[in-house]
């Protein structure tokens, strides 16, 4: 095969293609048959499409046109947008749900004469944030949405409250925040919705406070439903969990049980939970997730069916569909090339449907018949843009960290069908840190990386300590080291793959976006291991531990630190050493610094006080700021433009010239 210097080679794959393919289906769910769910689109705004599939073979169809945003903010990474039912009277489905720009919950009726024609259900507010809904259930026979709402009560992040409320479905809160029912006083700061029993005589949710973070530790609430056609919650008190113990998901079973995925074995297994004494039996006993990091209120992992049978999402490290018999603890996993399932599961009679993608293949939406056994993709079929032969084979690895500890990572090495590196030559590789940091990175396809690799370019993911995936222990990793051990966990597998000569140890660079940004940046003050990377891609980062810590986030993350870091007044030091703004006199590597305009969670602020650190200094960098984007990048436009930005950082430090290379000014310049 011909040779070519690495990150020389021409690739099919560019940034428009990377844009076009951006983000993947969510929130998965069914009314009788029919499949709904959201979906990106890059290319009208970065808005989020309702799409609706029936059962009649043909294709899904946009419910709503532009510019209609099917997202909320609440706990402004959003929650479940939208619910619906089938209603019995052969009206068609009713479908609710929440716009974007203005927070409000709408109702649809799709098949209505003349189309769907949003009408509001929810008032408007002016104080801070406004209200905000979430994770709703429709019941038809009170007229009622229940659900959570985010109420802003001053103009400060943490000037709010949510609790459960009951929403009118005729409308007549609307224009009237006091028709807006109240379900019950027990407060917490953060919940989920209330799910009600099959016979509707109680009603269970998920609640935690600070400073705790969901993945630390729930309490699954349950409460009598008194009151006639207008219940109310009562009686409120808690069945299961506490500080460490976090329950992730609850369901109601036709049996009038509960199925609950905890983690009080050090893994989340799911139990059945007795609603009356709290006893839990674990129904798969396994050292694998069979759940993950609640960041979006209403995500789902497991589904009871029709047949008693429950299908999961689990594994350790990936996420696979199975099917778990209860009565046995029998688990079969479903058939097929998809290896990471999202938390977004969808049942009808013994058919469950989900969102799957794998190593080949973007996300689908995919059905299995559980009777017969066959799976089908139904929406979203995965369509090779490009000769797949571009695509990386991607491997697992597992490589040893500081004092012993396993380090989690995969392998994206470089791939092009026409060419190969110098004969002797290793690969310049990037690093990729994910985000969270309670989260990890899933082993998919995704064309960004392979918009690198099909240029010559190694990309390794590291599912550092304190990442998902692994069992309670791994993700308490992290616990106060954050900044220690991700950065040590990146470097390791940096030095390693330097050593097997998988990698050139002189072309070597790291990037992340929000906690990946973090790690990145703290990666390039650390005297530890500053000298691994050449230079880094800093995106929407924390930079000011301090700053973060005290009014520079949303309310949700403002106690996260406390775990993280540690407890602000207890060691302020910490918070201090740790920031790369108090270090910026360390970098010496160019860097390139990525930042969304409208952020709330990690805000401009973060990103210019570290530009004025390094102001003066002879250290090339550029900041380029976008407008209009939040929280991670989801228009076209900024998502081609962050992308070229990358590369062309790479080209310029690794010294590597080809004709097509973008063009970036690393004299500082703010764009």
């Amino acid at each position: 095969m011909p040779e070519a210097p690495y990150g020389s080679w021409p690739s099919p794959i560019d940034a428009a293609l990377v844009a076009a393919h951006d983000g993947r289906p969510e929130y998965l769910g069914s009314l009788g048959e029919e499949l709904w769910w959201t979906a990106p689109r890059p290319a009208e705004g970065g808005r989020r499409a309702l799409l609706r599939l029936t059962p009649d073979g043909g294709d899904a169809v946009s419910v709503l046109p532009p510019p209609w945003n099917v997202r909320n903010r609440v706990i402004e990474y959003g929650g479940r947008p939208w619910a619906g039912v089938a209603r019995p009277d052969g009206a068609g489905p009713l479908v609710v749900f929440t716009d974007f720009a203005d927070q409000r919950l709408y109702a649809i009726e799709p098949d209505a004469p003349g189309g769907p024609a949003p009408r509001p259900l929810t008032p408007r507010s002016s104080v801070g944030g406004g209200l905000r809904w979430c994770d709703f259930h429709i019941h038809l026979e009170l007229g009622e949405v229940w659900g959570v709402l985010e109420e802003f009560t001053g103009e400060g992040p943490g000037d709010v409250w949510r609790l459960p409320v009951a929403v009118p479905l005729d409308g007549s809160a609307a224009e009237d925040r006091s028709a807006l029912r109240e379900l019950d006083t027990d407060r917490h700061r953060f919940l989920t919705g209330p799910r009600l029993s099959p016979d509707g005589t109680r009603a269970v949710w998920l609640a935690w406070d600070h400073p705790r973070m969901p993945w630390d530790g729930t309490e699954l609430k349950i409460a009598e439903v008194t009151g006639g056609p207008r219940p109310r919650l009562t009686a409120v008190r808690t069945l299961a969990g506490g500080p460490e113990e976090a329950i992730a998901q609850v369901e109601w079973v036709p049996d009038g049980t509960l199925l609950a995925a905890t983690d009080r074995t050090g893994w989340w297994n799911v139990h059945r939970v007795d609603p009356d004494t709290g006893h839990a039996v674990n129904l798969c006993p396994r050292e694998e997730e069979f759940a993950d990091a609640l960041w979006r209120v209403g995500h789902r992992w497991f589904a009871p069916l029709d047949n008693g049978t429950i299908a999961v999402v689990h594994g350790r490290g990936t996420a696979r569909l199975g099917i778990l018999d209860p009565a046995t603890g029998e688990l079969a996993d479903v058939p097929g090339p998809w290896t990471e399932w999202s938390p977004a599961l969808a049942t009808f009679d013994t058919a469950v449907a989900g969102i799957a993608a794998g190593p080949g293949r973007h996300h689908e939406i995919v059905r299995l018949d559980t009777a017969t056994g066959h799976c089908r993709v139904v929406a979203h079929a995965h369509r090779d843009a490009v000769d797949p032969a571009y695509y990386p084979e991607p491997r697992a690895r597992v490589f040893p960290g500081p004092d012993g500890r396993e380090v989690h990572a995969q392998l994206y090495p470089p791939a092009h069908p026409g060419l190969t590196g110098p004969a002797g030559t290793p690969p310049p590789f990037i690093i990729w840190a994910h985000g969270g940091p309670t989260s990890r990175a899933p082993l998919v396809l995704d064309l960004e990386i392979a918009y690198f690799t099909s240029r010559g370019f190694g990309v390794a993911e590291v599912n550092y300590g304190g990442s998902t995936g692994h069992g309670r222990a791994y993700r308490n990793k992290l616990r106060e080291r954050w900044g220690v051990v991700d950065v040590q966990d990146c470097a390791a597998v940096a030095r390693a793959l330097a050593a097997e000569g998988a990698a050139d140890p002189d072309r070597l660079a790291i990037r992340g976006g929000s906690a990946g940004g973090w790690t990145a940046a703290a990666s390039l003050v650390s005297p530890a291991t500053a000298d691994v990377y050449a230079c880094g891609t800093i995106s929407y980062p924390i930079l000011d531990l301090t700053g973060w810590a005290v009014d520079e986030t949303h309310d949700f993350e403002s106690r996260y630190l406390e775990t993280l870091v540690g407890p602000l007044a207890k060691v302020p030091e910490r918070y201090h050493e740790r920031s790369p703004v108090h270090h910026a006199d360390r970098i010496t590597a160019p860097f390139l610094l990525l930042q969304g305009l409208d952020d709330v969670i990690c805000p401009p602020v973060q990103a210019e006080r570290l530009l004025a650190a390094v102001a003066g200094r002879d250290v090339p960098h550029a900041y380029l700021a976008f407008p209009g984007e939040g929280h991670g990048f989801r228009r076209d436009d900024t998502i081609r433009r962050a992308i070229e930005a990358e590369l062309a950082l790479y080209l310029r430090v690794f010294g590597i010239d080809r004709p097509d290379a973008p063009v970036l000014d690393l004299n500082g310049a703010t764009r």
